[in-house]
């Protein structure tokens, strides 16, 4: 698609540029080995267990490492040349899922090795998400970055829509052990995306801060910021109250609905679809009522779509509400995350995403094994619809009592100065991968 063509789809700006197609299309890829692998071991463990709370139990594991990392990992990417640091942490976690993969083929796949695994996938997530966001953000202008992160929300939700679906396929033929193997060959795309980018002058802008200190002057950016801060609560929020939806999934399926792999497939494949929609849809949405007031929007809207999922009477409105409910998820974390980019300059963007991918690891780790346990005890339906109506009510109640609260996510930040493509940042240490 040309550059004309591009311009007249803001959402789809970002493929203007190769270094991000490069990226984009290799995560896509790997995305789509990851859902198969959650997929399968979703099932696997509410199968073989049968209890809600191991199932969020297993969720949680991959998320609780950001509680203790996530701010170590932001200060790291900001040290190291960003493509070096994703290629790493991308062969540790195709090392990994070469271990889960053996142990299915060789019959040792147990609930205890899948927790171990888990926990170890979420270390390396955690040093290894904020480098690849930060990539993400060398790879466009700022102006395009709303489409970038978009659009990289639209390629990890494409994958949520193809993986299920291959995932029911191979195991209803092959069994789990086809599927880890799928998804640790997947690994190989973004090992050769990430090669084939060459940055540009900008790029690489390495910080030379001491790592405490660099930690330390993220914290206190984000703690300072009123949009920033805001953008990090609403974060916690978003991830304790309404996320843990995603892990709960098979639980859903199977203890509500009473089906199994092919249920499952096609509530998160719903999912998907809803995000890849708005995905679509956000850049026109903002270009005419602007980003403060979408994520508003979506911020008062997620609950209810939360509450029409966990309540619906069948599987089929439960699919079509997981549709909406998969538009507004992804279009508020896109906010939320687009909001605190946008405030910081690119030498600090690493840190500050890790601090967001904090918020949502410690909430979603949270949520996802209190939920679990609850619904044990006093049902499914009950707890994850209560926890939704506690999310609108808190937001309807931040609304009303401090109705300006949200102007701030739309004000350019006083506390750190901008930085425009062409400014030049102290770098040292770069090269080519």
């Amino acid at each position: 698609m040309t550059a004309l063509h591009l311009s007249r789809f803001s959402s789809l700006r970002a493929f203007g540029h190769r270094n991000f197609v490069y990226v984009w299309s290799g995560a896509l890829v790997s995305n789509i080995g990851t859902w198969m692998e959650t997929l399968a071991l979703g099932v696997f463990v509410t199968t073989v267990t049968g209890r809600a709370e191991a199932t969020g139990a297993i969720a949680a594991l991959t998320y609780i490492p950001a509680l203790i990392l996530s701010p170590v990992a932001g200060a790291l990417a900001d040290r190291f040349d960003r493509r070096v640091y994703v290629a790493v942490g991308t062969f540790v976690h195709a090392l990994l899922a070469g271990i889960l993969t053996v142990l299915a083929f060789t019959g040792h796949l147990t609930v205890p090795a899948v927790a171990v695994i888990s926990f170890l996938n979420g270390c390396t997530s955690t040093l290894t998400n904020p480098g690849f966001s930060a990539l993400i953000s060398e790879l466009v202008p700022p102006e395009d970055l709303h489409s970038a992160v978009s659009l990289n929300s639209a390629q990890f939700n494409l994958g949520r829509i193809m993986g299920p679906a291959l995932a029911a396929i191979v195991l209803g033929t092959h069994g789990i052990a086809w599927a880890l193997l799928v998804n640790t060959v997947s690994f190989v795309a973004v090992l050769v995306a990430v090669s084939r980018v060459r940055p540009a002058a900008r790029v690489n802008a390495l910080s030379r801060e001491e790592l405490w200190p660099g930690i330390v002057r993220g914290a206190r950016v984000a703690r300072e910021d009123a949009g920033i801060f805001l953008a990090m609560m609403g974060t916690l929020a978003v991830s304790a109250l309404i996320a843990p939806f995603i892990g709960l999934v098979p639980v859903y399926a199977i203890r509500v609905f009473h089906e199994g792999a092919a249920a499952t497939s096609l509530l998160v494949t719903c999912q998907g679809v809803g995000a890849v929609l708005a995905a679509v849809m956000l850049g026109p949405l903002i270009a005419r009522l602007g980003r403060q007031r979408v994520l508003e929007a979506c911020l008062l809207l997620i609950g209810v779509a939360a509450t029409l999922y966990w309540l619906a009477p069948t599987l089929h409105l439960a699919a079509l509400a997981m549709v909406g409910l998969g538009w507004f998820y992804m279009a508020t974390l896109t906010g939320l995350n687009t909001s605190c980019q946008l405030r910081v300059p690119r030498e600090l963007q690493a840190r500050i995403h890790s601090l967001y991918s904090m918020m949502l690891g410690v909430g979603y780790a949270v949520g996802v094994w209190a939920q679990g346990a609850l619904a044990d005890r006093v049902g499914v339906r009950f707890v994850t619809a209560s926890c939704a109506v506690l999310f609108v009510a808190l937001v309807l109640s931040l609304r009303l009592l401090r109705p300006h609260a949200f102007d701030a996510t739309e004000a350019p930040s006083k506390l750190v100065p901008a930085v425009s493509p062409s400014s030049s940042v102290r770098i040292e240490g770069s090269g080519d991968f």
